[in-house]
Parts: structure tokens; sequence; C-alpha cells
């Protein structure tokens, strides 16, 4: 008879660890170039060269180290991803709705619409993620020639309403539309930006 407590006791651990390893608590601070990996910069270095309004960072999440690198080229805001060894992981491009494909918007529309009772995207990103098919320079290739390929993702940041509260997601779709992840996210932390 005491298997039974201890079974529903174990079984509320894990169903609790499973939800929580679903947020995503990651912060992200301004660091200078030199705190950057020199790896990440060589990957980079001949695209900075025209680039304006450099910044780096090193996003602390739940999980990893990340460092990234953001900046305007050719009209255009770039975030580049790497690890903490300065291997690249992605590249992102700040977008806006007119630049989704508008099938693939409708797609994301109805994801939306179906999961939220309100909601506002507060900010859209076409990513390209270093594939295991794919060479890392064709990746950087493609990204900064801002090519429409169907490897790319849409990442979104939502907030949305469920219930009775708002909450922040990251929610990431592939390049049709279709649903693939979604995380909380908590808001950005200016408490450490770099003047």
């Amino acid at each position: 008879m005491t298997i039974k407590p201890l079974l529903i006791f174990a079984c509320i651990l894990l169903f609790g660890a499973t939800v929580a390893a679903q947020n995503k608590y990651e912060r992200e601070h301004r660091i200078r170039k030199v705190q950057f990996p020199v790896k990440a910069i060589e990957y980079i270095e001949e695209k900075l060269q025209d680039a304006k309004r450099i910044r780096f960072y090193k996003e602390i999440d739940s999980a990893k180290i990340s460092y990234e690198a953001k900046f305007k080229k050719d009209r255009l805001w770039y975030s580049v991803e790497f690890d903490k060894n300065g291997s690249l992981e992605d590249i992102e491009i700040l977008i806006k709705i007119v630049d989704i494909p508008e099938d693939t918007f409708s797609k994301i529309s109805d994801y939306l619409s179906s999961n939220f009772t309100k909601y506002r995207i507060r900010r859209m990103q076409q990513q390209y993620p270093v594939t295991k098919n794919e060479a890392v320079e064709s990746t950087i290739k493609n990204a900064f020639q801002n090519l429409m390929l169907p490897s790319i993702k849409y990442e979104l940041i939502v907030s949305g309403k469920k219930v009775n509260t708002y909450e922040q997601f990251e929610i990431l779709f592939d390049a049709e539309g279709n649903f693939e992840k979604s995380r909380k996210s908590l808001p950005p932390n200016y408490d450490h930006v770099l003047y």
C-alpha cells in the first residue's frame, strides 16, 4: 500500500521535470570583441567588413552558453550564433510578415490562432541552421545572399494568452510553416547592457 503514494510522487516529479525542460531561461549580455571566441570571429570577419552597428553578446540559457554577433549589413539585421567553442550554430535575419511566403504565413497564423486566445508577434527571424548535409561555408553564403531554401526555419517570439495571462514563447516553424517546437521564454534582460 505504501508503493502507490511513492509511485504517484515519482510521476509528479517526472512530469514537473518534463514541463520545466521546455522553458527557456536565457539571458544575454553584451561583451567586447576580445571576449568573443577567436574561431567565431574568423568565420564572419569578411562579412563584418561592410557591416554597421556590430555588437557581440554572450547568451546563457538553462542548457548552454553561446555567443552572438549582431550587425546590420545591406539594410538587413543579422544575428550569427556560435557555441562556446566558436562553431557556427545558425544565422538569423530579422524579417517582417511580407518577407514570408503567403502560404507559409497562413499556416503559421492558423497555428497561432488555434493555440492562443490572443497573441502578438514580437519578432520574426529567418533562420539558416547549420546542418550535417551542408558545409558551414555554404550556410554562410546562403544566409548572406538571403536565399529562400527548403532548409530555412522561421523563429517567432510571440506574446500569447492561453488562459488568463500572457506569456512569451519562442516558436520555430519550418520553411513551409509547419510547427516544429515551442518554448516559454523570459523577456529580454537589459540589466547588463554595455554602453
